[in-house]
């Protein structure tokens, strides 16, 4: 008996497996999305929080509304159709842009350096604002999930939304690349592999997306031992990570010494 999709439509994941991308993809209402933005305009402003560096990332470790939207329903259906029914998240990561941002990132393929080994990988990005071209929406190759892992050249660049400011090592043809435009409660999906990048916000307006990471429970980190994730739907078959627990509200003394911990154990991936 052959599986149906939950969100997708066959084209859609027809477009996902040939490019190694597929857009846009509704998942929330406008007034959800914008509650959601206002929950990160407000934790992006509290000068109180650490938001630097790779302390942008997992912090539905500590707030209660970002753990809402990694297990938002219409989202994990989506995931679904491309990983299959046992999904783990297994990163965070904020990208905003504030009006007239120098802000960028570089053409490069994530699957070079997160340390997983397998593309049984796929990031979801909710933007929460509208992603245009002049504030700087992702750009993608496509096919490119389909090149091999190609070197990257760290440039450490401090405009370079990537923590290394990592470039990928080949001549990328601007003219090919599919500008990801959306709008509030949308997402894009794509493959951990595929190269993509994005320019600076040149308008007068705030941009915020997130990215989310899914993995499925048979990836393994060969980087460093003590990796960790948050079961989402299904069951953990193989116990690669360690799991990580809900938060039951925000900014917890034992949350946050957590995601202290999961953050630090990470830098070893982008040093």
């Amino acid at each position: 008996m052959l599986q149906t999709n939950k969100l997708l439509t066959s084209k859609q994941t027809q477009c996902y497996e040939r490019d190694g991308f597929v857009f846009p993809i509704k998942v929330m209402e406008l007034e959800e999305a914008y509650d959601y933005g206002n929950e990160l305009n407000n934790y992006w402003e509290n000068p109180s929080k650490s938001i630097k560096g790779n302390k942008l990332q997992k912090i539905h470790l500590i707030t209660t509304w970002m753990s809402e939207i990694i297990r938002h329903r219409k989202i994990l259906d989506a995931v679904e159709d491309v990983l299959g029914p046992n999904i783990m998240c297994w990163t965070t990561t904020l990208f905003i842009k504030k009006p007239k941002d120098p802000g960028f990132v570089s053409w490069h393929q994530d699957g070079e350096y997160w340390g997983l080994d397998s593309h049984n990988v796929v990031t979801a990005w909710l933007a929460l604002t509208p992603a245009t071209i002049k504030n700087g929406c992702m750009k993608m190759m496509p096919g490119s999930h389909k090149w091999p892992e190609m070197k990257h050249i760290d440039t450490f660049d401090g405009n370079n939304l990537l923590t290394r400011g990592q470039v990928i090592d080949r001549n990328i043809e601007e003219d090919k690349a599919v500008e990801i435009e959306m709008h509030p409660g949308q997402i894009s999906l794509h493959h951990v592999n595929i190269a993509h990048s994005s320019s600076p916000n040149t308008t007068n307006q705030l941009r915020m997306g997130i990215a989310i990471r899914y993995i499925c429970p048979t990836v393994k980190q060969i980087k460093y031992d003590k990796d960790s994730a948050t079961l989402v739907r299904g069951v953990d078959t193989e116990s690669n990570f360690d799991l990580e627990p809900t938060p039951k509200s925000n900014y917890s003394p034992s949350a946050l010494k957590l995601h202290e911990r999961v953050t630090n154990n990470r830098k070893t991936l982008f040093k």
